[in-house]
């Protein structure tokens, strides 16, 4: 490959591994995934070479992040006694509020509407599951859930993007010197 072709490849993964950062933090983008790829596809056009690092790094940021968004909106959730129907409330909640703001406010509106969406999901979820208690408890219960289900799943979500980060510093740290710019582009 030349080293125009090299360089041009390099920063377009490199743009691709910050459309993966912005997807560590919007749930329904791509995010350490994606990085991961671009880092994989990297390795494969070097031969491998110096990229051991920043594909460990990768591979295991991609897995990490999948247990700890898990686990952090999980424990989060059982914390407070959350049933199986606000945590369901809340996965439908967030794909309502994305898609469902998504047309009214286009660049803030679905990020808004995961996290309302997410809120209101889990506390219609778990207000139709506590029928055994009056309605102050249920509303006390349901409203005690949706907090802890957002408040864990942006925990989960800030680390997430920490790994993403962690993955593109130690990818650009460890290859950034094999790829200068050429003398001439086009």
């Amino acid at each position: 490959m030349s080293p125009t072709a090299l360089f041009i490849l390099y920063w377009a993964l490199v743009a691709l591994m910050g459309v993966g950062l912005v997807g560590a933090f919007v749930p329904v983008l791509p995010g350490v995934g994606l990085i991961a790829i671009a880092v994989l596809i990297w390795s494969f056009v070097t031969g491998f070479a110096s990229t051991s690092w920043a594909l460990t790094t990768a591979v295991v940021a991609l897995a990490l992040s999948l247990v700890i968004n898990y686990l952090a909106t999980y424990l989060g959730a059982k914390k407070v006694g959350a049933s199986s129907w606000g945590q369901t409330g809340a996965i439908i909640g967030l794909i309502v509020g994305f898609f469902g703001l998504l047309p009214a406010l286009p660049f803030g509106g679905p990020l808004i509407g995961i996290l309302f969406g997410t809120m209101l999901g889990a506390f219609i979820g778990e207000f139709l599951y506590r029928k055994e208690l009056d309605t102050k408890a249920r509303l006390a219960a349901s409203g005690k859930v949706s907090i802890a289900v957002v408040v864990s799943s942006l925990i989960g979500t800030l680390l997430e993007g920490l790994l993403a980060l962690a993955a593109i510093v130690v990818f650009l740290v460890t290859t950034s010197a094999e790829v200068s710019p050429p003398g001439q582009l086009f």
